[in-house]
């Protein structure tokens, strides 16, 4: 919707047209999802937060891990179960751009603490003596909190930039808001210039948190290899480390894949699906699997559990 033909103050949501026919199935699904992604990651925080053992670096970490998840989840959810029962799917101006904002700032916090997680076990492994000098309570609580400002400072910016363009059109055809896509909606390319800018050199900034991860890994590798203590410390904790990566890079890079050269060919479910792909594979898959692998909170949650059989 425009006001005076160019200050658009709706956008219309197009995904969701092909999927009307089953939106009560896609609807019930979605709820179960959401409802699972809240279920273990609150639980998981809520075991770290009320039991004082686990008050160490690493679980705070996954604390933080967690919670992000939470928040980045709460940005998708709430407004796309309301969408699947809607006859008209539109978002305002400003509501989109904070989707956007939450969205991404979620994902680049998500790299953020998976570096901080790679930096964390190397100096466990690699530099014991010194760990608990460079990696206090207090150190981590702070780097994480800096970590999560940063990211959603460097996303504020590209959402700044964003809302200064003058744009075409309101239809944008996903069933959420990104920033890309409002972008490409510009009338202006020239005005896309330092918009561009900012964007690549964001990207570079969290691409350098991926060689950071691969360079501390490299140097755990070969530590681990010559020491069996080390290797179990390294299965142990670092094997669930590098899947929640490999899965968040693979649901990141099929997303940005699809925007920049994704085929008009492709149906329109499958589209939705690599969309949002890392708001369902991720926030699941990591509570589930370091509460199953990390043994100080598998006992805890066998120990909960007992304890409401009894």
């Amino acid at each position: 919707m425009m006001n005076n033909g160019s200050v658009i103050s709706l956008f219309f949501l197009s995904g969701l047209n092909e999927t009307m026919n089953y939106r009560s199935t896609l609807f019930f699904l979605s709820l179960m999802c959401y409802c699972l992604i809240i279920l273990v990651n609150v639980s998981l925080v809520v075991i770290i937060i009320m039991d004082h053992s686990l008050h160490e670096p690493m679980y705070i970490m996954l604390c933080a891990f967690f919670l992000n998840g939470l928040y980045g989840t709460a940005g998708f959810y709430p407004k796309f179960l309301w969408d699947l029962f809607s006859p008209v799917h539109v978002i305002s101006y400003s509501g989109c751009l904070l989707q956007a904002l939450v969205m991404y700032s979620f994902a680049c916090s998500e790299m953020s603490i998976l570096a901080l997680m790679a930096y964390d076990r190397y100096l466990a492994i690699c530099r014991p003596l010194e760990y608990h000098t460079l990696m206090s309570k207090q150190r981590v609580i702070k780097l994480v909190c800096i970590f999560w400002l940063i990211s959603f400072f460097i996303q504020a910016v590209n959402i700044v930039l964003t809302s200064r363009l003058k744009l075409c059109s309101s239809n944008l055809n996903r069933i959420s808001c990104v920033n890309w896509s409002i972008v490409a909606l510009a009338c202006f390319p020239s005005e896309l210039i330092v918009n561009n800018i900012v964007a690549y050199i964001t990207i570079i900034v969290y691409v350098l948190h991926g060689v950071f991860i691969f360079w501390s890994y490299i140097y755990l590798i070969k530590t681990c290899v010559s020491s069996i203590e080390n290797r179990a410390k390294f299965m142990q904790t670092c094997v669930p480390h590098l899947v929640s990566l490999f899965v968040f890079l693979l649901t990141i890079l099929f997303d940005l894949m699809s925007m920049r050269f994704g085929s008009k060919d492709l149906p329109q479910t499958v589209q939705n699906f690599v969309a949002i792909e890392f708001l369902i594979i991720p926030p699941i898959m990591n509570p589930l699997m370091y509460g199953f692998k990390l043994t100080k909170i598998r006992r805890k949650i066998l120990h909960f559990f007992l304890l409401k059989v009894k």
